[in-house]
């Protein structure tokens, strides 16, 4: 799977290595007296000494899907170790006061009689900087001994950001701001992969997943085919669960925790990026327009008895009460982080709905498993 990935992808992937000098988030952790050629290469060596021993010990799976990446792109395993350790370590508050951005991202789920069509859809936003726009995929992953599934990635991962199998799971990932110190582990996007590989419902999901170590933060927003949704949210040493109110049939995910095991460990709501972060998020809060995000949807939710795909298309389309996009409307436009893809997950029919560019200007195509 990693060699035809590999070679498939082979120019979306060569060309998401060659953008690392212009990753600001990247150049950061370079020293000032550091060429950036010996910098690169010193941080490959780094993320296949640590990240790739970790998942020969706990994954040796996805280590093999790995190798086979690098050896269909032509890059070394170092390169691909980096561009996939990213998701973890540029995330990581080690040595800051606050961490790194990886991204936005909002996930909102309906189900039976909040949906229209009485069918559980997770609406999705991709909030990431459009520099990594030309490199996103939809891959169709059939694993030997387990399920087929539908997946969105950017092309250098071997694990799945958001993704829907042929037994009607669906999971989707925001990241999270938390502050637990973390050590290489698999990836969350690979728990991800290997859920879909081998879990046909929602209660599957989250127990295989939670049970597993990690390296990372993040939101997990899971549907499946008979109605079943949850939110789990998870840093490098917690786990909570989040269902939605017996009275209620749509839950939402924007970047914020919620659950007390993981708001013990989030960044704090006064907490602001600091001059460690690129230029356009210096002394920007960090929770605080994920926050305001979430009760933006929540009021356009609320105002409607049911919604369907296009009501849910016109919720993440939203730029706020004033009409003005920004990193607290449903549709993020700002000078870093842009909502660079757009998606609906139907578990039921095994397919998505994607548009990579801003909801509010998508015209999306369903593709099915």
């Amino acid at each position: 799977m990693g060699l035809a990935q590999g070679s498939q992808l082979q120019e979306k992937i060569v060309g998401a290595h060659r953008i690392l000098p212009d990753l600001e988030a990247f150049r950061l952790e370079q020293p000032r007296w550091l060429p950036f050629p010996i910098f690169l290469k010193f941080a490959e060596r780094k993320a296949e000494r640590n990240f790739a021993a970790a998942l020969r010990q706990s994954n040796p799976e996805m280590l093999a899907r790995l190798k086979g990446i690098a050896e269909g792109c032509g890059l070394s395993v170092g390169s691909l170790s980096l561009m996939n350790a990213m998701e973890a370590f540029l995330g990581s508050v080690e040595g800051r006061t606050v961490p790194l951005p990886m991204g936005a991202c909002s996930s909102l789920a309906v189900r039976g009689a909040g949906s229209r069509t009485g069918e559980p859809v997770i609406a999705r936003n991709f909030d990431y900087p459009l520099v990594f726009q030309p490199f996103y995929m939809l891959r169709e992953s059939r694993p030997r001994d387990g399920f087929r599934s539908l997946d969105f990635a950017v092309a250098p991962q071997a694990g799945t950001v958001d993704g829907v199998n042929e037994k009607g799971l669906a999971i989707t990932l925001d990241y999270a701001f938390v502050t637990d110190p973390g050590t290489p582990n698999p990836l969350i996007s690979m728990l991800i992969a290997d859920a879909l590989a081998s879990c046909a419902s929602v209660t599957e999901a989250i127990r295989q997943i939670t049970a597993k170590p990690r390296w990372g933060g993040g939101l997990l927003m899971l549907a499946d085919a008979a109605g079943d949704i949850a939110a789990v949210e998870l840093s490098n040493t917690r786990a909570g669960i989040r269902r939605p109110p017996a009275d209620t049939d749509w839950l939402l995910n924007t970047n914020v925790c919620h659950c007390q095991e993981t708001c013990e460990v989030q960044v704090s709501e006064s907490a602001a990026f600091s001059a460690n972060t690129p230029v356009p998020l210096r002394g920007q809060a960090v929770l605080r327009p994920h926050a305001i995000r979430a009760r933006r949807i929540e009021e356009l939710v609320q105002q409607q008895p049911t919604v369907g795909p296009d009501e849910l298309a016109a919720i993440m389309a939203d730029h706020g009460p004033e009409g003005l996009p920004d990193g607290t409307s449903p549709c993020v436009h700002t000078a870093y982080f842009n909502t660079s893809a757009s998606l609906q997950w139907f578990p039921r029919r095994r397919s998505v709905r994607v548009a990579y560019t801003w909801p509010c200007q998508a015209n999306y195509v369903e593709i099915s498993l």
